[in-house]
């Protein structure tokens, strides 16, 4: 056994615990020790798409582990599904596609039964797309308020957004490509000219672009093509 494994190997699963495990955003050499000790130990995982998490298992020469569907749709169920196992005696690792769960992410409401029945919990911190933008943005971080997905309808996202851009804090969104336009044309309405924002786009994947600039300045770049990955943006308190 080499070092690498035999350090994996002091981190294995306890039974009766879930462990909510945060997996890489994009480069999956971005995982703790810890995470990969959890993954090749525990009984089970509860994943969004187990096609995602198996690609991952499979970098890690992680064979026949049981994978267990948890999503938004139907997760009252799902909860009480892995409350059962857990209490029945079955560690359990929770993870989302890409990121820590529960962040813009499923899984809140199996965390809720726990923490009611007093199953064990373990936090096995690691990426997230929000603070590894924060951390690059040069943006003051001393505070911050995370809004993740803003509303589908312009004018609860409008309103979301005049609430608290003027709240002398920095502001994180997450968005998809094909909403972003409607954003940053919402962006352009409330935010002054010279206020000026960051976007990280593809974090740690191949195509991972970083800019910040001006609303108009950040529209001429972004939209000389067609978007495409994830997006995070993030609203500076400074004008």
């Amino acid at each position: 056994m080499d070092i690498l494994q035999t350090l994996c190997e002091k981190h294995r699963a306890q039974k009766g615990t879930l462990y909510v495990v945060a997996t890489p955003i994009g480069n999956l050499s971005d995982l703790t020790l810890r995470a990969i000790g959890i993954l090749q130990t525990c009984d089970c995982i509860a994943c969004e798409t187990p096609s995602i998490t198996q690609k991952l298992l499979a970098h890690l020469q992680i064979r026949d582990k049981r994978l267990f569907t948890y999503r938004d749709a139907g997760e009252r169920q799902s909860a009480q599904h892995l409350l059962q196992k857990l209490q029945s005696g079955f560690s359990v690792a929770l993870v989302s596609d890409a990121g820590t769960p529960t962040i813009s992410d499923p899984g809140f409401r199996v965390l809720r039964l726990c923490h009611c029945e007093n199953v064990p919990i373990v936090p096995i911190p690691g990426p997230s797309a929000a603070i590894a933008s924060l951390s690059v943005s040069g943006f003051p971080s001393d505070r911050f308020l995370f809004l993740g997905f803003l509303p589908l309808k312009k004018s609860h996202r409008q309103k979301i957004l005049e609430s608290y851009c003027h709240e002398g804090i920095t502001l994180i969104l997450y968005e998809s490509p094909h909403r972003l336009l409607s954003l940053f044309e919402c962006l352009q309405k409330i935010l002054e000219p010279q206020r000026e924002i960051f976007v990280a786009r593809e974090l740690t994947k191949l195509n991972e672009t970083l800019f910040r600039g001006t609303i108009s300045q950040c529209m001429q770049t972004l939209f000389s093509n067609t978007p495409r990955g994830e997006y995070v943006i993030l609203i500076s308190s400074l004008l």
